[in-house]
């Protein structure tokens, strides 16, 4: 998404390291390519954007400054709301929901990594735009390649940064556009049966996002142009959003008559002369008042308060939007939830300034993370949008039901380290002389241990990675004779606060073997250090010496709980220190739904956990730190679900719950950590 609380979207904002809901002004237009494409017709003329074939006068395009539909003028009033954010079970729950909050337009991504190298169920972006479209929706499509919108990557696929010599990332580098070309070669067909003048939903589609913010390649801009128009034609409205200062948007800009420049500015703000400023970037009459990104409140990381905003101060500013006859679309109308690992991160002054985003993306928006509607935002909005609606709304909805389905006792099934031989395949074990990024072997998202070995000094050691993506934590482990070994948990190097680490001395009767686990807390979705590779990106020392021969063993959750059904054969490690609580481990617990009852929502707390990663019956429901805050909670949807038993199993990376125990309740919690 676009999206900078000082320069103008979230993501952008994201760079600042404080909580400030200052916007600035996001503006991005590309007008005019008639210099480039001069078969292109231009969208002066109204019948140039309507289409007639499809029976009647049904179209949509753009003339008098105006948006105009089936040949009436017509007022956007829509939302955000990702497909990739909802498990599909819960797609037409969450559009009702959209319907009854007075939306006519839904606003989506596409991220590029959900949908190469391997789509799911998720990824099917076609049923969701049938579907909205069945609901009585029109569709703002934001294809990207780039989408930001605090998803890792921005949307790129991360086999992306594994590509040598290194691409470079939105620009005319020929190598990224042939990908470029590719992917949308796949994407964009599937989308023309579903534009509006084809008889789909789709009314407008996004080039690019926040172009000129940071990047301001204008040959690489209008590829993607050319590339939209070949495949799409010439109907359909491309439009972009920009976030960035007068002086950014002429960067980010290209003049023509090919391309709406649409506005986000910060809530709050007087929006005439912002709409007014946004006139200089599209053609005479060409120029509708678009607020892209409406905040309807903001993105929050792990380690800072919950974002909340103030639900009259909203509704009023979108009342302000819409009683000049401008349009608006809510950024988010439905946050959802970031599932997996497919979180982003922001960076503040520099790369190491590292800020990981929640698995909760609930963005304070007026439909809550479980689709929950009863709340001050969600109706003073609705009384706004009903103002400016041609119909009635539908009626107001309840929330759905949620239960606690109590507390569930877990068991530690085995340490990650001792089932290390059936969570990776043996004979992909890798070796190298220096550690290497995740992206160079395959591995994408979650895990990677390194190992290697070392003399020890009788005086200990001192142990230094320059710099690692996004945390490690280091073990140590010897022989203590010929039937003994010992596994020491050494400390943990964050990229956001690197420090060495001293090694104590250990009698041992071998060499010392160095483990190190990486995580991959999610890729940098915004800015200049976007290129984020993860894992080792140096040389280890130790004692100043660069450590060689190294083992590697990624780490895979692909069918979880039939792998923690197997026995497990000590291999790389045989820790004899059962009580040693700073070492990754499995826990496993089970929970019954009642056949005569219904299966609800859920949550999971995790108070009294430390950090790690769950699943819910092999479904990777999000990352979990209660000590750092605030989300103490992970959200469970129904459909993941079932009757009978459930199988919750937890990678705890330091210490368990003193009891093992997980509650199942009923509401979320945003109140851990020290914030």
């Amino acid at each position: 998404m676009s999206k900078h609380r000082t320069v103008g979207s979230t993501c952008a904002s994201a760079m600042a390291s404080s909580w400030s809901f200052k916007l600035l002004l996001v503006l991005l237009s590309i007008v005019s390519l008639a210099s480039f494409f001069p078969a292109l017709p231009a969208l002066s003329s109204p019948r140039g954007h309507h289409s007639k074939s499809e029976g009647g006068d049904r179209g949509f395009w753009i003339a008098d400054d105006k948006f105009w539909k089936d040949g009436q003028p017509f007022q956007i009033i829509g939302g955000d709301l990702h497909y990739f954010r909802v498990v599909p079970q819960y797609w037409k729950d969450r559009l009702l929901r959209a319907k009854a909050l007075g939306l006519n337009t839904i606003q989506t991504y596409v991220p590029w990594n959900l949908h190469e190298p391997s789509p799911d169920g998720m990824a099917d972006i076609e049923s969701f735009l049938r579907l909205a479209q069945e609901l009585g929706f029109l569709v703002m499509l934001r294809a990207g390649p780039y989408i930001c919108g605090e998803w890792d990557l921005g949307g790129f696929p991360a086999w992306l940064l594994n590509i040598e010599p290194a691409l470079k990332l939105r620009s005319s580098d020929p190598s990224f556009l042939q990908l470029v070309d590719k992917w949308w070669g796949v994407l964009l067909p599937k989308i023309l049966p579903l534009l509006y003048s084809k008889g789909g939903p789709i009314i407008m589609v996004q080039v690019e996002n926040e172009f000129g913010s940071y990047g301001d390649d204008q040959p690489y801009l209008r590829h993607l142009v050319a590339l939209a128009r070949r495949y799409l034609g010439n109907e359909i409205i491309l439009y972009t959003t920009d976030g960035g200062s007068r002086d950014l948007l002429d960067k980010g800009t290209i003049r023509g008559e090919e391309v709406y420049s649409a506005v986000d500015f910060s809530t709050g703000d007087d929006p005439w002369p912002i709409f007014q400023l946004q006139k200089k970037y599209n053609s005479r009459g060409k120029s509708p008042p678009l607020i892209a990104e409406f905040y309807t409140g903001w993105l929050t990381h792990w380690g800072e308060r919950i974002a909340e905003t103030d639900a009259n101060f909203t509704a009023a500013a979108l009342e302000k939007i819409l009683s000049l006859n401008a349009s608006a679309v809510l950024y988010m109308a439905h946050g959802g939830t970031n599932f997996g690992f497919f979180s982003g991160a922001n960076t503040g002054e520099n790369e190491m300034d590292y800020k990981a985003d929640l698995t909760s993306y609930d963005y304070d928006a007026p439909i809550k993370e479980s689709g929950d509607v009863q709340n001050l935002k969600f109706e003073a909005l609705r009384n706004v949008s009903q103002k400016y609606s041609r119909g009635s709304l539908p009626p107001f909805p309840s929330n759905n039901e949620r239960t606690r389905y109590g507390p569930v006792k877990v068991s530690k099934v085995a340490s990650l380290l001792e089932l290390l031989h059936v969570l990776h395949d043996p004979m992909g074990v890798i070796e190298r002389d220096q550690p290497v990024p995740m992206e160079s072997i395959g591995q994408l998202y979650g895990f990677l241990l390194y190992t290697s070995e070392y003399s020890q000094k009788k005086t200990g050691s001192i142990i230094s990675i320059p710099k690692v993506h996004d945390r490690a934590q280091v073990f140590i482990q010897c022989s203590l004779n010929d039937n003994e070994r010992s596994l020491r948990f050494i400390g943990a190097i964050e990229r956001w606060s690197n420090r060495e680490l001293a090694v104590p001395y250990i009698k041992c009767s071998s060499k010392v073997s160095l483990l190190i686990l990486v995580e991959n807390m999610g890729r940098l979705n915004y800015g200049p250090y976007i290129h984020d590779r993860k894992g080792i990106l140096s040389s280890v020392f130790v004692d100043g010496i660069i450590l060689h021969r190294w083992r590697l063993y990624p780490v895979s959750f692909n069918n979880l709980s039939s792998v923690l059904t197997v026995n497990p054969i000590m291999q790389v490690a045989d820790p004899q220190n059962e009580d040693m609580t700073e070492e990754p481990r499995f826990y496993q617990g089970s929970f019954f739904i009642d056949h005569k009852n219904q299966v609800k929502d859920t949550y999971i707390s995790f108070h009294g956990w430390t950090k790690g990663i769950a699943f819910v019956n092999n479904f990777n429901i999000g990352r979990f730190w209660p000590v750092k805050g605030p989300q103490c909670s992970l959200y469970v949807p129904a459909p993941i679900l079932q009757h009978g038993e459930n199988i919750v199993v937890i990678l705890e990376l330091h210490s368990p719950h003193p009891e093992l125990i997980l509650n199942l309740v009923e509401n979320p919690d945003f109140s851990c950590g020290g914030t």
